[in-house]
């Protein structure tokens, strides 16, 4: 762990200058194609009039080039970069290739300043997963290593680009590293923690959208109704949601090479932002006026409109860029528009609850969704009502749809995800637990007699009974096993001769059954003897046999105690059948 994480502190320099790179990179883009000027400042698109053939036909070209980068490049820079990291880390080994770490800034830039609605966040996850992924392929490492490596670049990236360092964490966890283990949480704190300290010195510390909390008065009512906006955020992200895949299987089912599907796209763009030019590009402007109150009507309405249609649908033709930007502007419109009917709490609150609750829905991560709600905007206090309106969004998603917007076109890409953490059931027994006691034992050196070979004979036909059987020496201790088609095989049934062999696992008592399950593997078998050991158990003496069937106990547990109803505290009835019905309910084992 220690040496992981040592290596991780330069992935996360790495990644915050990779962030603040492609930040750059996308106001050059912009401003060449919007302003006709030199400049790296991140500006918005529709600050200004631009003539109407710019407006649309800007996003055409630069889906053009896009097409073309991922058809002769890389078709890894397609899409949002998220599902494709998480690709890499499922079926890859954790390996993103060199010239992906070039490609997807590049590609994100043109899309984005050309006029695209997405946001910088998801390229710079795949970039900075392919800095620590690159680094982890130069040295000797394990995949759970490069994976540490890799979702650490991610994690610094996205916290150098939104100055939040905690909801980047969770990010990595929730999304990403698929465990909370001290060996991948510990590094991935130490890179995120460099690239904050980066980000600092480059950009700055404070938040990038202040909201202020003065006069803020939270009660009960109003807790209440950020529940209410987590439910219509939660509709709102299974709507965008949908529309992304029905975008997608449209653009699948055209009569030409996907390396023009971008273009296509790139003309809904056009078409929308020739009715809400505010609408393009990444935004950040937008979303700032959201937060604080100060966006009029017609901007709310147009945002809420244009940019879930054009985002949802352009992102289906498979171009670059990220999602999580345009999701803050969607929610943040649609908190906003509602507060204009909702009880008056500080400038900007219901737009953060409409965020909260977006990206909840739209990400299936509701606390990564309340803490960068709260790291955006340093608006601390108003974390239990976010945590409702978060919590709300994601509950609905998950009633209505079976995957986010992240996990479907994993699942598209023929890979099961699952997204649930719990604790396995293998860790809560121990082998003395599950395993056949009193197993039959045969003695070193004695031949088994015709009865237990005929014995044998018939539970293989069977298909049950035992088929391992521990070896004693005369001291009692395990001299070794033999299995049963051993013994059967054997031309004279000597158990001390060619049917023994020595124990390749042993089993002690007190082992759980994961760590048995792993010895299983590792080392080919499904089998063992369980030997005692001290104290608490005879050292050395055969306790008993367990196998992969023993194994199921844990998950017949686990499925009983999520499936199994029963009433522990029976109903007080006056009518005698109830009361024994009670009675009966009552004695059912657990």
């Amino acid at each position: 762990m220690l040496l992981i994480c040592a290596w991780a502190l330069p992935v996360g320099g790495a990644g915050a200058l990779a962030a603040l790179f492609l930040q750059r990179l996308i106001g050059l883009v912009t401003n060449l194609v919007f302003y006709q000027r030199w400049d790296t400042a991140l500006v918005a698109p529709g600050l200004h009039h631009h003539p109407w053939w710019l407006v649309l036909l800007a996003p055409v070209a630069g889906g053009l080039v896009i097409g073309v980068m991922a058809r002769y490049g890389s078709e890894k820079i397609r899409g949002h970069g998220m599902p494709e990291a998480i690709e890499a880390i499922l079926t890859g080994g954790s390996r993103v290739a060199p010239k992906v770490a070039l490609l997807k800034p590049v590609s994100a830039a043109i899309s984005i300043g050309t006029g695209g609605p997405f946001g910088a966040e998801g390229p710079i996850i795949m970039t900075g997963g392919a800095i620590g992924s690159m680094l982890a392929q130069a040295l000797r490492l394990s995949a759970d290593e490069r994976k540490t490596l890799l979702v650490s670049g991610a994690a610094a990236g996205m916290a150098a680009t939104f100055n939040s360092p905690m909801a980047a964490v969770l990010l990595a966890v929730e999304l990403l590293l698929f465990e909370w283990r001290p060996r991948s949480f510990v590094p991935v704190v130490g890179a995120v923690a460099v690239a904050t300290v980066t980000r600092g010195v480059l950009m700055g510390t404070g938040p990038v959208f202040p909201v202020p909390t003065t006069g803020l008065h939270l009660n009960g009512g109003v807790t209440a109704l950020a529940a209410v906006v987590g439910l219509t955020g939660g509709v709102l992200a299974v709507a965008a949601t949908w529309l992304v895949y029905r975008a997608e299987d449209a653009f699948a089912r055209l009569p030409f090479h996907w390396m023009w599907w971008p273009a296509i796209g790139g003309a809904v763009i056009g078409l929308g932002g020739l009715v809400e030019p505010r609408a393009l590009g990444v935004g950040y402007d937008v979303i700032d006026q959201l937060l604080t109150g100060r966006a009029s009507t017609s901007l709310i309405i147009g945002i809420l409109v244009v940019k879930t249609l054009i985002w949802s649908l352009s992102l289906g033709s498979g171009t670059s860029g990220g999602v999580l930007a345009p999701v803050f502007m969607i929610g943040g419109a649609l908190g906003a528009w509602e507060g204009m009917l909702l009880p008056q709490v500080i400038p900007g609150f219901w737009a953060m609850a409409g965020l909260a609750a977006v990206v909840g829905g739209v990400m299936r991560s509701p606390l990564t969704g309340v803490v960068f709600t709260l790291e955006l905007t340093h608006a601390w206090p108003t974390a239990l009502p976010l945590l409702v309106a978060s919590t709300t969004g994601y509950a609905l998603s998950t009633l209505i749809l079976k995957r986010s917007i992240l996990t479907e076109k994993i699942a598209r890409r023929g890979l099961h995800l699952t997204r649930e953490y719990s604790t396995d059931p293998l860790e809560t027994f121990f082998a003395e637990e599950v395993m056949r006691r009193e197993p039959h034992v045969l003695a070193a050196g004695h031949r088994p007699d015709p009865a237990f070979l005929a014995t044998l004979r018939d539970e293989a036909a069977a298909g049950h009974g035992q088929r391992l059987y521990p070896v004693t020496a005369d001291d009692g201790s395990l001299a070794g096993v033999a299995t049963r088609r051993d013994l059967l095989a054997g031309a004279d049934g000597d158990a001390g001769a060619d049917a023994v062999q020595e124990a390749r696992v042993v089993i002690r008592p007190d082992d759980t059954l994961r760590h048995v399950a792993y010895l299983f593997a590792e080392h080919h078998v499904t089998s063992a003897p369980v030997v005692g050991h001290s104290p608490g158990f005879p050292a050395g003496r055969v306790l008993g046999v367990i196998s992969l069937r023993d194994l199921l106990h844990a998950r017949r547990h686990d499925l009983t105690e999520e499936h199994h109803r029963q009433r522990l505290i029976p109903r007080q009835a006056t009518a005698p059948a109830a009361a024994v019905a009670a009675q009966v309910v009552s004695r059912t084992p657990m």
